[in-house]
C-alpha cells in the first residue's frame, strides 16, 4: 500500500503524510457561517474532507475530526466593520439570531446526512467558545501582539511581523496589504481606530443596537472571525495538530490570520499541513447574486430551479464531485449532473451483478492491477479522476467475464465483491445495493416541499391544497411555520 501524500498549502508541494502522533490524527475543518440555506458551494468542502476523514480511518488512524459551526463574528464581506451575517438575517426575518443559526445549521446536517459525509467527532459552536476566545484576546493582550481601543481590540500585525511571515500561507506581502489596505481605509470611517490598515480585529465593542453581544474585559461586545478557529482548534486539537482544511477562499485571510494568532500564543503554526479545495463554478460562471445563478442544495434535491432539468439525489452529487481533483475548478451545470448520474448507475448495477458471474476454473480477468491502480492514485493527493477511471476498468474486466472472454474463479469473484464494496463505500462514500430504497423517505420528502413550495409561489393555492390532502390520506401532514413547512407522520 502505498504511503498517504497530500499537497501542503504552506509548503507548496506533495508532501508524505506523517501525523504528529503515531496511529492518531487530528484535522480541523472551518464549518459554515450559518445564516443561510447551504447551496451548491457548500458541497465540495464536505465532500472533500469526508474523503480524507474515510483513508485515514481505513489506514487504522484513530481520527479526531473537528468542524466548527461560525454563528456569531462572522460580518458582511469578511471584513472588520458590517453588520454580523446572522444578526442580519435574525433582524430581517424578526427572529432571534439562534433561531436563524438553529435552523440554518438543521440544513446544514441535512444536507451532510444526504451526501454520506461521516458525523464529525466534534462540532463546536463559536457562541459556545467566547470564553476561549476572550481568553486568547488577553493572552494576545498581554505578549503585546493587539491592543484595545475604545472597546475594540485588534491584531498588531507589524509587530508580529518583526519576528514572523505574516504571509507564510498566502505569500501576501505585509507591506503591500498596508498600502493596499491604507487606500480602502480612508473611506472607512471605523477603521481610524487601528494602528495599521492591515490589522485585524480580534474583539469588536458592540453598538446598543447590535444583536449578538457578550461582557468582556474591554465592555460589551462579539469576538472577531479569525479568533473564534484558533481558540476553538487549540480546545480540541491542542497547539499543534496534523490537517487544517478549508476553502481556497479562506486562505486569506482567515488562515493567514489564525497562523498569527496562535503562532503569537503558542508559539507554533497550529497545523502541520494546510488543505485547501478549489471553487465550484456554475456553467463556466462563478456563482454570484448579481448573475442569479445560484442553487441551494435543497433545490438540487427537489429539482426545483430553473437551470435544472430534475432532482438528483445525494450520491450522485457527491460523485459529481469526486469526478474532479479537489485542487481543480469543480464547473456545475445540469448536463455534467446527468452524466455522473448515469456513470454512477452503471457502476452500481455491475457491482450488484457481481454475485451472478460466471465461475471457472481458471483466472485470466487480472483485477489487482485494477485495485493497485485505485488505491495508488487515492493516495496520491487524492487523485479520485484516476481512482474513479480504476473503478470503470474494473467494470469493464466484469461485463468481459460476463460474455465469457475472461475467466475468473470462486476466490477471485468473493475478493472482487470485497473490494469494490471497500473503495465504493467505505472509501469513496458510494454506494446503495439493489435491495437498498434508493428514493428513501427524507429524499422524497424533500421533493415534495419543493413542488408545493413551486405551486405556492405561483398562487396556485388549490393544488397547493391538493398535495396536502393527498399527504394526509396516506398518514403524512405539512406543518407550515415560520421557519419554513416540514412533512411530520401522523
Amino acid at each position: 500500500m502505498a504511503n498517504l501524500k497530500l499537497y501542503n498549502s504552506i509548503s507548496r508541494q506533495i508532501e508524505v503524510f506523517k501525523t504528529l502522533t503515531p496511529h492518531f490524527a487530528g484535522i480541523y475543518i472551518c464549518g459554515p457561517t450559518v445564516y443561510a440555506e447551504p447551496h451548491l458551494g457548500h458541497v465540495r468542502g464536505p465532500v472533500v474532507f469526508d474523503l480524507l476523514h474515510r483513508l485515514l480511518k481505513y489506514e487504522g488512524y484513530k481520527v479526531r475530526f473537528v468542524r466548527n459551526i461560525t454563528d456569531v463574528g462572522h460580518l458582511l464581506n469578511d471584513a472588520d466593520d458590517g453588520d454580523d451575517k446572522i444578526a442580519l438575517k435574525a433582524r430581517l426575518e424578526n427572529l432571534e439570531p439562534m433561531e436563524i443559526a438553529h435552523l440554518y445549521t438543521e440544513s446544514y446536517q441535512d444536507m451532510l446526512r444526504n451526501l454520506y459525509v461521516l458525523p464529525a467527532s466534534i462540532e463546536p459552536r463559536a457562541s459556545g467558545h467566547i470564553i476561549e476566545q476572550i481568553e486568547m484576546i488577553s493572552q494576545l493582550l498581554d505578549l503585546k501582539m493587539a491592543y484595545e481601543i475604545n472597546g475594540s481590540v485588534y491584531f498588531d500585525v507589524k509587530n508580529y511581523a518583526k519576528d514572523n511571515d505574516y504571509g507564510v500561507l498566502s505569500g501576501r506581502v505585509l507591506d503591500d496589504l498596508i498600502a493596499g489596505a491604507g487606500n480602502e481605509a480612508r473611506q472607512l470611517n471605523s477603521q481610524e481606530d487601528k494602528r495599521n490598515a492591515a490589522d485585524f480585529a480580534l474583539w469588536k465593542k458592540a453598538s446598543k443596537e447590535h444583536i449578538m453581544q457578550w461582557s468582556s474585559p474591554w465592555g460589551k461586545g462579539f469576538p472577531g472571525w479569525h479568533i473564534e478557529c484558533s481558540a476553538m482548534s487549540h480546545k480540541y486539537l491542542g497547539a499543534q495538530f496534523d490537517i487544517h482544511g478549508g476553502g481556497l477562499d479562506l486562505l486569506f485571510p482567515h488562515h493567514e490570520c489564525e497562523i498569527a494568532q496562535s503562532t503569537s500564543c503558542f508559539g507554533t503554526n497550529p497545523a502541520k499541513y494546510w488543505l485547501h479545495h478549489n471553487m465550484v463554478t456554475i456553467n463556466g460562471q462563478k456563482m454570484a447574486k448579481s448573475l442569479n445563478n445560484g442553487i441551494t442544495v435543497k433545490a438540487l434535491f427537489s429539482g426545483i430551479h430553473p437551470l435544472l432539468e430534475k432532482a438528483y439525489q445525494g450520491d450522485v452529487l457527491r460523485f459529481f464531485i469526486l469526478q474532479a481533483h479537489y485542487r481543480s475548478t469543480l464547473d456545475f451545470s445540469n448536463d455534467a449532473l446527468q452524466a455522473a448520474e448515469k456513470g454512477l448507475k452503471r457502476l452500481y448495477t455491475t457491482i450488484d451483478s457481481i454475485a451472478n458471474l460466471p465461475i471457472s476454473d481458471a483466472d485470466t480477468a487480472n483485477f489487482q492491477s485494477s485495485y493497485s491502480d485505485f488505491y495508488n492514485a487515492i493516495f496520491d493527493d487524492m487523485n479520485t479522476p484516476i481512482a474513479i477511471a480504476a473503478l470503470f476498468d474494473i467494470v469493464k474486466k466484469i461485463n468481459l467475464v460476463k460474455e465469457g472472454t475472461l475467466l475468473i474463479t470462486k476466490n477471485s469473484q468473493d475478493e472482487l465483491a470485497k473490494a469494490v464494496i471497500v473503495m465504493l463505500n467505505d472509501i469513496l462514500g458510494l454506494y446503495r445495493s439493489k435491495n437498498e430504497n434508493s428514493d428513501n423517505e427524507s429524499e422524497l420528502m424533500n421533493v415534495i416541499l419543493g413542488l408545493r413550495e413551486s405551486v405556492r409561489s405561483q398562487k396556485n393555492y388549490a393544488l397547493s391544497d391538493e398535495i396536502r390532502d393527498s399527504l394526509k390520506n396516506i398518514g403524512y401532514e405539512i406543518k407550515d411555520g415560520k421557519n419554513g413547512a416540514e412533512i411530520i407522520k401522523i
